[in-house]
């Protein structure tokens, strides 16, 4: 009763003083003076013991205190009425801020997930009051009232933040609790205003809402001769659609429809589409002579004209603005990086580059020309050959999974039955999908977990009329992927400030590990004896291609802050150019031509600012981890891997597969296939 005592008369006192500063409009704040002030009587009531907690906690908090906050005196007082030296009392405080943050994430998230339903979910048509609940952060207001409440600033004081180099160097002799410590002190190293955060959510919204209805009628396609190619009802999101469909004609020689496709992403890249055609069947459309015809003749159009490249740039200006409101990760590049990913973005480049520029992508490249009987196209980025599914035709398995899945309710109960045959366990089999909903998806297909243990993790994929074709499905168990990492790195981890994975790429690793084995939960087998080089040269060639499209997105945004008053127009050409660049850097000499824009075509460059780098990321730890799996009971081995929550991403490949993220098994193992295939 006492310690609940205490809190209660320590939060009227911080309510008090939070009213005091906004009567007194004659504050004035020297951070150095009030540093010194405060940890001076600090270690006279504490003494050496906690030194170190005492100088990182004060100097954290002074950082972002403002004169709106209060004096010197006033944060002298604040100090010493808050600071906590005696361990029990600390860890109390922990468990109760961690309670209550699980409050706030848990329902904002849910919030959230509830106004975006009529954006993500397929359904009736989008209207302009959907898109602006969509685009509505309701949490927006939730740091800056938590500062001017003190609650921020009694977190900053106890709980010393640590950089990336700092977490290296200490966090393996750290303790789960020491971690979960550390955790907390990430939670408040910016004082971002709540206007800029709802600003870029709603940039965000409205650019996922564009790339979300942005699809092509296939069907109204034309080449040279007037002739259409594909299905009258094919309606393919771009870029994913386009790509996937690209990817499903290996094997059919239908060079002719790939091409098509990719005269169809030039035209997005460089912006000369006829607005027109997007998302409408109302015309018909060349393509490569970029002429819209009605009723077969031919009509005048208006270019898509660089709207594309808007959202990019007011994605760079919503956060450019956000940056000098972060003292520790001053630029949006450091901020994904540095903090989101617990990599370096130097460190990831240089991951990317080492590998793109290896020996064995000139080899595979070769290997690829050889097998497809024809010199490589820029396409041949998405080569599907190596896969066991292009033994199948598109049109059995969209049969098969029709059947099987004929609603998204049909997927959803089916879970349990994936899991079980995964080797999960009758209970985890159960549970984990009973924490997940399935909904049909107005874009490509996504998942989102949920922030709390009460709430339920959301799985998306596109499910037409007639049922969940394979292109679905296949997204689908994906997506599944991250459900279960979702799901096990929320209930299954031993505090909530370690929830999670270490960054994105980490639960991409995991659902790569779901979706290889898709046609395995179909009940299809592969008697190949040559299935696992094929499996070892179709990872390397997909992370090769990623990296790729990574670099650009990476040098996109080291150029945008080197020219941050540029236009949409300047920003498009760019980008093309960075595009240009990296393909002949990397690509040219293995294909064999130069200069194509291909890299450009990833709509996440649009609407989720710097992720793709996830992707590749997540693509080398998904060899790694895929190694640990077959050598081991896979349920088993998922669940310890994804119970560690979010330490460092080194670590925790450490305590998962006893090494460092590295392409170096990848390339080693694409030597090994090589030999074997070759031969």
């Amino acid at each position: 009763m006492k310690k609940l005592t205490l809190l209660f008369a320590l939060s009227i006192l911080i309510v008090s003083c939070a009213k005091k500063q906004k009567d007194d409009s004659t504050i004035s704040f020297n951070k150095e003076q009030a540093v010194e002030m405060a940890t001076d009587s600090l270690f006279e009531k504490y003494g050496e013991s906690v030194k170190e907690r005492i100088d990182k906690g004060v100097f954290q908090a002074a950082t972002l205190w403002t004169e709106a906050d209060g004096s010197e005196d006033d944060f002298v007082a604040f100090c010493q009425a808050q600071f906590i030296a005696e361990k029990d009392a600390l860890k109390i405080f922990f468990e109760k801020v961690s309670r209550n943050f699980e409050i706030l994430n848990g329902n904002f998230n849910k919030i959230n997930v509830d106004l975006k339903l009529p954006v993500h979910k397929a359904g009736d048509e989008l209207t302009p009051i959907d898109q602006m609940f969509g685009a509505y952060s309701v949490s927006s207001h939730l740091i800056e009232d938590l500062f001017n409440n003190k609650i921020a600033f009694a977190i900053l004081l106890n709980f010393p933040f640590y950089t990336l180099e700092e977490k290296t160097k200490l966090g393996p002799e750290w303790t789960r609790l020491e971690w979960a410590y550390a955790r907390m002190g990430d939670l408040f190293t910016s004082r971002i205003p709540a206007e800029l955060i709802q600003n870029f959510a709603q940039v965000l919204a409205q650019a996922d809402a564009y790339i979300s209805e942005y699809n092509i009628y296939m069907g109204y396609l034309l080449d040279a001769k007037g002739n259409t190619l594909f299905p009258e009802n094919m309606k393919l999101i771009s870029h994913w659609g386009l790509r996937d469909e690209l990817k499903s004609h290996y094997g059919k020689d239908a060079v002719d429809k790939q091409q098509m496709v990719y005269e169809v992403m030039k035209r997005i890249i460089n912006q000369s589409i006829p607005q027109e055609v997007i998302n409408s069947n109302k015309y018909h459309w060349d393509p490569v002579d970029n002429k819209v015809l009605k009723d077969g003749k031919e009509v005048p159009f208006k270019k898509e004209d660089n709207v594309r490249y808007q959202w990019l740039l007011d994605n760079f200006l919503a956060q450019k603005a956000m940056d000098e409101y972060n003292p520790s990760y001053p630029n949006y590049i450091q901020r994904s990086f540095d903090e989101g990913r617990e990599m370096s973005q130097q460190d990831v480049e240089k991951l990317f580059i080492d590998l793109c520029s290896a020996d064995q992508v000139k080899q595979v490249a070769a290997f690829i020309s050889k097998r497809l009987g024809r010199p490589l196209e820029p396409f041949d980025i998405w080569y599907d050959g190596f896969k066991s599914r292009s033994s199948f035709t598109n049109e059995y398995l969209d049969d098969l999974v029709k059947g099987k899945y004929p609603s998204k309710d049909a997927f959803e109960e089916g879970l349990p039955v994936i899991l079980t045959q995964l080797g999960f366990s009758p209970e985890l089999s159960e549970f984990i999908p009973s924490k997940i909903i399935v909904d049909a998806s107005r874009g490509a297909g996504h998942a989102w977990g949920a922030e709390m243990k009460s709430d339920k993790a959301r799985l998306r994929t596109r499910v037409g009329e007639d049922g969940m074709d394979y292109k679905g499905y296949n997204i689908a168990v994906h997506e599944f992927g991250h459900n279960v990492e979702q799901t096990i790195s929320l209930h299954e981890i031993d505090y909530y400030l370690l929830r999670g994975v270490p960054s994105t790429a980490f639960t991409e690793a995991l659902a790569f590990i779901f979706q290889k084995r898709d046609l395995e939960l179909l009940g299809l087998k592969d008697d190949n004896p040559d299935k696992m080089y094929l499996d070892d040269l179709d990872l390397f060639w997909s992370t090769f291609e990623i990296m790729g499209v990574s670099l650009v997105d990476m040098n996109v945004w080291k150029w945008l802050y080197a020219h941050p008053d540029a236009t949409a127009a300047e920003l498009k050409e760019a980008v093309i150019d960075i595009a240009i660049e990296v393909w002949n850097s990397y690509f040219a000499e293995a294909f064999g031509i130069k200069d194509q824009p291909i890299l450009a075509i990833y709509s996440h460059m649009i609407d989720y600012p710097l992720y793709l780098a996830a992707y590749p990321i997540g693509h080398v730890i998904d060899f790694q981890v895929e190694k640990q799996l077959s050598e081991n009971n896979f349920a088993d081995e998922v669940l310890r891997m994804y119970s560690y929550g979010r330490i460092i991403p080194q670590l925790w490949m450490k305590n998962a597969v006893g090494r460092e993220i590295s392409s170096v098994p990848m390339l080693e193992a694409v030597n090994e296939a090589l030999l074997n295939l070759t031969n």
